[in-house]
């Protein structure tokens, strides 16, 4: 709120009317520019609202982007200068550099990671440009949010926010979520706006250090703090009836008789994270019939345990098809009854015959399902009891193990398979396919 944005080569207003969301604004609009204090009008946010809205849906949202039960949604936020999180998107800006680091340092089974981008940067640059720079990440698993019909839902799912000095991350601490700035910078903040509170006080990622440690600490720390949500609006649920009332009136029109009401924040389409690089797997056979598996999704070496065993699994449509060569498993997906693919049975087998080092093929056939086949034959069709969301490659990865550690598949077919990622157990039913 400035004069040369409010006012015309003359000194009048712009506008007829200014709409604000709160009396604070209303105050530093006085005193920067006391010419156009006139037009302000106290309105809300409507914004804000339809977020409030849709809150109690936030597990639907959390489902439609693919977050799995036990899994923690982590939201990348960035605005559009380039102080901000993604700045001009050079290899030597923040967000690009970290997105390796956090695919490698982040189990893919335990987090599940979403970038809200600016709109401005889509345009900036260009969707094919910024779908370039993030391929990789996007192939190991990130989702890209839509920048104009997505990020609230993104925000209401959200578990904790990577976020800079935008509005974005200022309405996700106002909702209470966890927020590390990745980028603080205060330049461009007037000083007594709370925004300028919110990052001067915010706690802020150390880049030098590892990531997953400094995102746990935040979420185990986290105590909501109620000034941004002060701030957001001071009429929450009442955007609707005052900006239809003001431009009524600005028409010199009558009001229509029935309530004020804002469009429902939408469903967005179901986005599962879709490995397609190299997974490293780290596994533990922690008693009978239970395996847990930690995957990685790289590029940076996994962080070994010593304790457990290592293999790898690999996407048969993966880009780096030199490492299918060294691949203990080999996945895809599909479906059992599409007439594009051959049958899992035919499919398992080739691959097997076709990668002669290759342990496990294993064909995913549905959200709790796939069909494995072992190097030593045997056909098994493996399914997640009721409620599950984890990748069934997963279960795959946990049979190799098994296998490896010199047990039977028989076994399984007989008590099942309890399959844990992080803290959460999935039992698993194992029957010949």
């Amino acid at each position: 709120m400035s004069p040369e944005w409010l006012l015309d080569e003359r000194g009048a207003t712009v506008a007829d009317a200014l709409v604000l969301s709160h009396p604070e604004q209303y105050e530093r609009l006085r005193t920067v520019c006391p010419e156009a204090a006139h037009t302000a009008v106290l309105a809300g946010d409507p914004c804000w609202d339809r977020m409030l809205a849709a809150r109690p849906y936030r597990e639907r949202f959390r489902r439609a982007l693919g977050v799995a039960r036990g899994q923690r949604l982590i939201v990348l936020n960035s605005t559009w200068n380039p102080d901000s999180l993604f700045g001009d998107g050079g290899a030597d800006d923040l967000l690009p550099s970290l997105l390796p680091r956090l695919t490698s340092e982040f189990p893919a089974d335990e987090y599940r990671l979403a970038a809200v981008l600016h709109p401005n940067i889509w345009h900036g640059h260009g969707p094919g440009q910024i779908r370039a720079w993030l391929d990789r990440a996007r192939r190991a698993g990130l989702a890209l949010i839509d920048p104009l019909e997505g990020w609230r839902q993104a925000l209401i799912a959200a578990d904790a926010v990577l976020g800079d000095h935008g509005s974005v991350t200022y309405y996700a601490a106002a909702l209470g979520t966890p927020v590390l700035l990745g980028a603080a910078p205060l330049a461009g903040l007037a000083p007594d706006a709370p925004a300028h509170a919110f990052v001067r006080t915010a706690p802020c990622l150390d880049p030098a250090l590892p990531l997953r440690p400094q995102i746990e600490t935040l979420l185990d720390r986290h105590q909501p703090r109620p000034e941004p949500a002060e701030f957001v609006s001071s009429f929450p649920g009442e955007s609707a009836a005052r900006l239809r009332r003001l431009f009524y009136d600005l028409i010199g029109i009558p009001e229509p008789a029935v309530p004020a009401r804002l469009e429902p924040l939408p469903l967005p389409p179901y986005e599962p994270a879709a490995h397609s690089v190299p997974m490293s797997v780290l596994t533990r056979l922690p008693g009978a019939g239970g395996v847990a598996v930690t995957r990685y999704a790289g590029p940076h070496p996994a962080p070994y345990d010593t304790t457990g065993h290592a293999h790898t699994a690999v996407h048969e449509d993966t880009r780096e098809v030199d490492q299918l060569a060294l691949a203990d498993v080999v996945f895809r997906y599909g479906s059992a009854h599409d007439p594009r693919f051959v049958s899992p049975a035919h499919w398992t087998a080739e691959i097997l015959g076709r990668h002669p080092q290759c342990a496990l093929a294993a064909y995913v056939t549905g959200p709790g399902t796939c069909v494995v086949r072992t190097r030593a034959g045997a056909l098994l069709r493996l399914e997640a009891g009721p409620g599950a969301h984890a990748d069934p490659a997963v279960y795959a990865s946990a049979l190799h193990a098994w296998l490896g550690a010199g047990r039977s598949p028989a076994e399984l077919v007989e008590q099942g398979l309890s399959v844990r990622t992080g803290a959460t157990v999935h039992p698993v039913t194992v029957t010949p396919a």
